[in-house]
């Protein structure tokens, strides 16, 4: 069977200025030398001997950056209106996510961490060259109690399940501590690489509020337990409401998604634990964008996006500004896959320099998934993931939002992308 991606032996990307993901001073006229699906040489270009018989890419001016890293999508789904959802024959989401998945890669990202929803088969098509993916951290069924951010039950008492239960997808609903251990054991059982919970209520979802806490700390204390059982395993938790983001760091949570309502003690929690922060500050913005543009949006979720967003960017600016790790996170699936770097720009505006974003979105990225050891930067031995964009992200981080801008994506070795002239 015909794999996507051809793995050259050497690759030559030259003429362009390299941004490592260190967060350094950028290399002025750099190369990056590819041998197999490894970086073997990082520099300027009057250090570096070009050995015969490489194919060159020559990056026109460019940017070479490692390949990009979102912490925090989807790649199952793109929201639309519940009923629409709930009307469409189960296997064409995943049919659909073949064009998410590309996308995603157009977009400069060659990893991410699924918040929900793919399961081990979306993964190993990727990683057999099955299809062309991004390479992925999986969590399977997010775990939630009934009536949290995960039960998408309705008054009526029907509801569509964002979520669904399949052979390989395990029932996410669980409450009280014997419920929840058995339902972490099943994911992990299931392939989970990494253990997603709902600490609190949401956005989207119809009978709760970001405020409303989900687990007990008991509760979230047994799911980092049974994570740590396998090696380690890490929590991320959805997390939007301030007490219900104090109970997740007091229990050892490794990272606090979306993070809308912050406070200094929240802040120092992060810093004390070692938490990342992802952000996701596109996600409600984007809501409130298809609320107009579509009128899919129920009122339930337009209301509390609209109360969320300036509080969200003031909680992001303060943990800015107290030195949280923050990871780039999207929750692409909300928005629309391919739009992930829109996130970048709204980062700046809550006092993260250009280099700040992009060290987030690459090298503290792989350090939130525990992938540090391999990407996240470009430097020799670690995994070629390479991006080169037509644009300078430090003079113009909007510029990345626009794909044409995204002019060679490199993953795992593959040229995946390439819009300039080879020579």
């Amino acid at each position: 069977m015909k794999r996507i991606g051809k793995l050259m032996a050497d690759i030559w990307i030259h003429n362009g200025t390299i941004i490592g993901g260190h967060g350094g001073e950028p290399i002025k006229n750099g190369v990056v030398h590819i041998r197999d699906n490894r970086i073997h040489a990082v520099g300027r270009a009057a250090e570096i001997g070009m050995p015969a018989g490489v194919q060159k890419i020559d990056a026109q001016g460019g940017t070479i950056l490692p390949g990009l890293i979102d912490t925090h999508v989807h790649i199952m789904f793109e929201y639309q209106n519940p009923e629409v959802m709930a009307q469409q024959p189960f296997s064409l989401r995943f049919y659909n996510a073949v064009h998410y998945m590309r996308r995603t890669i157009d977009a400069g990202i060659t990893s991410v961490r699924d918040a929900g929803g793919a399961d081990l088969g979306t993964k190993t098509a990727v990683e057999r060259g099955l299809v062309v993916g991004p390479r992925m951290m999986i969590s399977t069924a997010p775990l939630g109690i009934t009536g949290g951010h995960s039960d998408w039950w309705q008054p009526s008492g029907s509801g569509f399940n964002l979520f669904p239960t399949y052979p390989g997808m395990p029932e996410g609903l669980c409450d009280g501590v014997e419920d929840v251990r058995r339902a972490v054991r099943q994911v992990l059982r299931a392939g989970a690489d990494v253990i997603k919970i709902m600490a609190t209520g949401g956005v989207l979802s119809p009978t709760d509020h970001p405020d409303f806490i989900g687990f007990s700390e008991e509760e979230l204390r047994v799911i980092v337990e049974e994570g740590e059982k396998r090696r380690g395993v890490k929590v991320m938790a959805h997390a939007q409401g301030l007490e219900g983001i104090k109970l997740a760091l007091r229990a050892g949570i490794h990272s606090i998604e979306h993070g809308i309502y912050l406070d200094d003690e929240t802040c120092e929690l992060m810093l004390e634990h070692g938490a990342f922060l992802v952000p996701t500050l596109i996600a409600p913005i984007w809501v409130l964008e298809m609320a107009q543009a579509t009128g899919a949006v129920p009122e339930y979720g337009v209301r509390k996006a609209r109360e969320s967003i300036e509080a969200h960017t003031e909680s992001i600016s303060l943990a800015v500004k107290k030195g949280v790790k923050i990871a780039m996170g999207t929750d692409a699936g909300v928005i629309p896959h391919g739009q992930n770097l829109r996130e970048l720009g709204l980062m700046v505006k809550c006092g993260m320099t250009p280099m700040q974003v992009l060290v987030a979105t690459t090298k503290t990225a792989a350090e939130c998934m525990g992938w540090d050891d391999r990407l996240g930067t470009l430097e020799p031995g670690k995994l070629a993931d390479v991006i080169v964009t037509r644009t300078d992200p430090l003079q113009n981080i909007e510029s990345l939002e626009n794909t044409d801008n995204i002019t060679v994506v490199i993953q795992d070795g593959k040229i995946l992308k390439n819009h300039l002239d080879k020579n």
